[in-house]
């Protein structure tokens, strides 16, 4: 039987590895944000260094079987809200229960409150966080839009809040 478990970032290889999945997410992100990559062939490591090296912040690799599968990336607020800050399966473990699997997982990691940011215009995305929402509180979340900070150019993103 298959097994999807979450692995902390904690060496230097874990860190390797994540950094190299990030890249596969920015490229699945570029559709929605328009990105390209740099003159060497890289996104930009964007929120990701903060993720590493701020102590309010956890990093999760997603493991299924013997992949790796993905990563989730978690922030605490002062108000003891947790916030997926970002939140990656790769394209062969899509549609197959792993993301689900593993974002359950992770929300359980860290009871309490959850604010969970998607882009309205990624469909996958929206049914995804709404999915794994219903699953984990059934009609017990909330959604609303709110604007980008300092990117008055993009749509706002619609945020998930919920309590597990």
């Amino acid at each position: 039987m298959a097994t999807t478990s979450l692995q902390p970032v904690e060496t230097d290889h874990d860190r390797d590895v994540l950094t190299r999945l990030w890249q596969l997410y920015a490229h699945d992100l570029s559709e929605f944000r328009g990105t390209m990559p740099d003159e060497e062939g890289l996104f930009r490591a964007g929120r990701l260094p903060t993720y590493l090296t701020e102590a309010d912040r956890a990093c999760h690799l997603v493991r299924h079987d013997d992949a790796w599968a993905g990563f989730g990336l978690v922030r605490s607020t002062g108000d003891a809200t947790h916030v997926m800050g970002e939140f990656f399966v790769v394209r062969g473990a899509r549609r197959s229960g792993v993301g689900r699997e593993a974002a359950r997982m992770l929300l359980r990691t860290y009871p309490g409150r959850w604010e969970i940011a998607f882009q309205d215009d990624n469909a996958g995305a929206a049914r995804f966080w709404r999915q794994v929402a219903t699953d984990l509180v059934g009609d017990a979340w909330h959604e609303e839009p709110r604007p980008v900070p300092d990117k008055p150019e993009i749509p706002p993103d619609l945020w998930l809040t919920l309590s597990v």
